[in-house]
C-alpha cells in the first residue's frame, strides 16, 4: 500500500513592516538551534512568533519568570511574561499554543500552558523543546491503519498485515469503545473516551493547557450543546467561528508551513465544519511539531491537517481565544502525545463524504448539505450525529407539529451498503440535536469503525431527511378482551383503541392464539408499538454480521404487536436463531470441549398489525386458556 506524496512548494517571507525582525522560513532544511531547560535562567529575555491576523507569523517579546520541574511525567515547564500590546489586553489565547518561544536567539519550547480564568497579566507555560523533538522523529508503527489504508486505488483488496496492527476486542485504544460488538451507543462512547483522555477541564487546577478551539461553522446555536457534551471534555472548546472551511484550496495561502504559521485539524468539512486551531512550533523536513500539549493525547492518529488563517484574537475576561478557518488542507496528524502534535505532510489521512437532502420543507434557502468527515474510532461518529443535529437545525426547526424520517446508506469497503431508516413524530417541533447521537446511522458508523474483526473504511453516507407537518400518530387509549376465556387454538380477540390528535377514534381488531402447553393458565399479553419491540439476534461473529443486524432492530415501524411469553427458550448461534427449542434441545446444543455456548433468550409468541401511523403507549392484559378435556 503506498503513501501518497503532497506537493511542497517555497514561501519566502521577508522582514515584515514595522517590526524589523526575520522570521524563519522552517522548511526543514536544517535541525534548529535549541536551548535546554537548564541553561534558562529567570529574568532571560528573547521573543515568540505566533499568527496575530492572517497567514505570517510575528514577533511577540518573552521574559523569562521561572522554570517548574517535572511538571509532567519527565518534563519540565518554563514560565514566561509576554508583554506585547494585544497579549496585555488579551493575556492567555487558545490558539496560540505551539507558538515558538527563543532565548538567546535559540528554539526553546512552545507556548502551551495558561492559568485559571481572569488572569490580569499575560503569564504562559512553555514546554521545552527536546520532548517535542523526540516525539516528532518517533517512528509510526509500520502498517498502522488507517493511516497506511487510506489512499488505496478503487476495488483493491486490503493488505492481511494490516489486521496485526488493529486493536483487537473491546476497549483497545485510547479512543475504542469498551463494549461487545453491536453494544455500540455513542453518548456511553463519548463517557469512556473522556475518562481516557480529559485534559485541561478540572476548574481546581490553577496550571492547564491552554485549550485547543474548535471552530465551528454551519452549526446551529442548539446543536453546539451536543458538540460541547461530547468534545468538551477532551480540553477541545466549541467556538462558533469560521472552523474548517468549504475544504477547497484558497489560491493565496501559504504551501507550506512554517515556525509560527497557524496549525489546523481539519475533523470536518464543506457546509458543516470544525477545525482544531493552534500553532506551529518548528518544520523539519515533511514533519512538523506543534500545540506543545496534545490536542486529546490519542496517541498515534490519522486526522486531517490545515494550514491555517486567522482572522482575529477574541478578547475575553475568562479566556481569549483565537478565529480562523481553513487556507490549505495539508498533511495528516499522526502523533497526538503529552508534549507535542506531530504533522506529516507526505500522507494524506481518510476521511468519507457525507450528504443529505432535506425534503417537505418548501422554501428553503437550502436543501442540499455536503461534509467531509475524518475516518476516526470515536471522532467519526460524534461528527455525524452533530452534523445531523445541525442540519435539521438550521433546515426545519419549527415550532409545529412534524412527522419525520432520516433514510440513510451506509456503503462501507468491501462490505456493501445497507439502508437504515431513523423516524419519529414531535409534538411542538423538531427534537433537539442532542436526539440524533441515538440515531441508527451514528450508531452503525460506531459500530463499524470500533468493530474487533478487522480494518475496513467508510466509503460514504448518503441520506434524505423527510418532514411532513402533521402528527402522524395514535395514541393507544385501551384495550378491551373481547374473549376473555378461550380454548387451545381458538382466537382471543383484543380491541385496540387508537385516538388521534383530531378526528374520530379508531378501533383495530387484534387476534391471538395460544398453544396447548398453555391450557389451564391465565397468559398475560403484552400491546405495543412495532418500533418499540426488539428482534432477536444472533451475537455477531464478523463485520458482515454486525451490518446484517443494524437493519434488523426492530419490528415494523408503523405496526402493533401482541406478544406474549411462551414456555419454549429461543437461542441465537453463529449467526442462526431459533426461537422455540425445548429443554433437552438446549441441553444438546450445550458444547463439552468449548466455552463457547449457545445465548438463550426468552421466546414470545407475536402477532404484528401493520397500520397507517405511528402508535404511541402500550398496555397489557389478560386472557384465560381453558383447561383441555381428557
Amino acid at each position: 500500500m503506498r503513501n501518497e506524496f503532497l506537493p511542497v512548494g517555497a514561501l519566502a517571507i521577508g522582514l515584515l513592516a514595522g517590526l524589523g525582525v526575520t522570521i524563519p522560513l522552517a522548511r526543514g532544511d536544517a535541525k534548529p538551534s535549541t536551548i535546554s531547560v537548564e541553561e534558562i535562567k529567570d529574568g532571560m529575555k528573547g521573543y515568540g512568533l505566533t499568527v496575530f491576523k492572517g497567514t505570517l507569523p510575528e514577533r511577540f517579546d518573552v521574559e523569562v519568570v521561572g522554570v517548574l520541574r517535572n511538571f509532567r511525567p519527565s518534563q519540565d515547564l518554563i514560565l514566561v511574561k509576554t508583554p506585547h500590546p494585544r497579549l496585555n489586553v488579551t493575556k492567555n489565547v487558545r490558539g496560540m499554543s505551539g507558538s515558538p518561544i527563543y532565548l538567546d536567539g535559540r528554539l526553546a519550547g512552545a507556548y502551551a500552558y495558561s492559568w485559571a480564568a481572569f488572569q490580569v497579566e499575560p503569564v504562559a507555560g512553555v514546554t521545552p523543546i527536546a520532548p517535542m523533538l523526540s516525539e516528532m522523529r518517533r517512528p509510526i508503527p509500520s502498517g498502522f491503519w488507517p493511516l497506511e489504508g487510506a489512499t488505496p486505488l478503487p476495488g483493491a483488496s486490503l493488505r492481511a498485515e494490516h489486521a496485526a496492527y488493529v486493536p483487537r476486542g473491546p476497549g483497545s485504544g485510547a479512543t475504542a469503545f469498551d463494549g461487545l460488538p453491536g453494544a455500540y451507543d455513542l453518548t456511553t462512547h463519548a463517557a469512556q473516551v473522556a475518562s481516557r483522555l480529559a485534559m485541561g477541564t478540572d476548574p481546581t487546577k490553577p496550571l492547564r493547557p491552554a485549550a485547543t478551539p474548535l471552530l465551528l461553522s454551519g452549526m446551529s446555536d442548539r446543536s453546539m450543546a451536543l458538540v460541547q457534551k461530547l468534545f468538551g471534555p477532551l480540553g477541545l472548546e466549541p467556538v462558533q467561528a469560521g472552523g474548517g472551511g468549504d475544504g477547497t484550496q484558497d489560491p493565496n495561502a501559504p504551501t507550506h508551513y512554517v515556525d509560527g504559521g497557524a496549525l489546523g485539524v481539519q475533523m470536518a468539512s464543506g457546509d458543516v465544519s470544525f477545525m482544531g486551531l493552534g500553532t506551529v512550533t518548528h518544520v523539519e523536513g515533511s514533519k512538523l511539531c506543534g500545540f506543545g500539549h496534545p490536542m486529546m493525547e490519542a496517541g498515534v492518529s490519522a486526522l486531517p491537517a490545515a494550514i491555517g488563517k486567522v482572522h482575529w484574537i477574541f478578547a475575553s475576561d475568562q479566556h481569549s481565544s483565537k478565529i480562523g478557518e481553513a487556507a490549505r488542507p495539508l498533511g495528516t496528524l499522526v502523533q497526538d502525545r503529552q508534549s507535542a502534535v506531530v504533522i506529516d505532510t507526505s500522507k494524506i489521512a481518510p476521511m468519507f463524504p457525507m450528504s443529505l437532502e432535506i425534503r417537505g420543507a418548501p422554501g428553503l434557502l437550502k436543501t442540499a448539505w455536503n461534509v467531509k468527515i475524518a475516518d476516526d474510532r470515536f471522532m467519526s461518529a460524534s461528527l455525524v450525529a452533530s452534523v445531523i443535529g445541525s442540519v435539521v437545525d438550521a433546515s426545519v426547526n419549527e415550532r409545529r407539529d412534524v412527522t419525520w424520517h432520516l433514510r440513510t446508506k451506509l456503503s462501507v469497503r468491501g462490505h456493501g451498503t445497507i439502508a437504515l431508516e431513523d423516524f419519529g413524530v414531535a409534538v411542538g417541533g423538531m427534537p433537539d440535536a442532542g436526539d440524533f447521537a441515538q440515531s441508527k446511522i451514528g450508531r452503525a458508523v460506531g459500530e463499524v469503525l470500533n468493530n474487533p474483526w478487522e480494518p475496513t473504511h467508510i466509503e460514504k453516507i448518503e441520506g434524505t431527511i423527510t418532514v411532513d407537518y402533521k402528527r402522524e400518530l395514535w395514541k393507544l387509549r385501551g384495550v378491551d378482551v373481547l374473549d376473555p376465556i378461550v380454548d387451545v387454538g381458538d382466537p382471543a380477540r383484543l380491541r385496540v383503541h387508537l385516538v388521534p390528535f383530531a378526528g374520530p377514534e379508531v378501533t383495530q381488531v387484534l387476534e391471538v392464539r395460544f398453544p396447548a402447553d398453555l391450557a389451564g393458565k391465565d397468559v398475560e399479553v403484552e400491546i405495543s408499538p412495532g418500533y418499540m419491540v426488539l428482534s432477536e439476534l444472533a451475537a455477531p461473529q464478523s463485520l458482515d454480521d454486525l451490518l446484517t443486524n443494524s437493519i434488523k432492530q426492530t419490528v415494523l415501524p408503523k405496526s402493533l404487536v401482541a406478544q406474549y411469553r411462551i414456555r419454549a427458550q429461543g437461542v441465537a448461534f453463529l449467526g442462526h436463531v431459533a426461537d422455540r427449542l425445548p429443554s433437552f434441545a438446549l441441553d444438546a446444543l450445550r458444547p463439552w470441549s468449548s466455552d463457547v455456548a449457545p445465548d438463550a433468550f426468552l421466546a414470545y409468541s407475536r402477532v404484528v398489525a401493520a397500520l397507517e401511523r405511528y402508535v404511541e403507549g402500550s398496555d397489557r392484559v389478560h386472557v384465560r386458556v381453558r383447561s383441555v378435556l381428557r
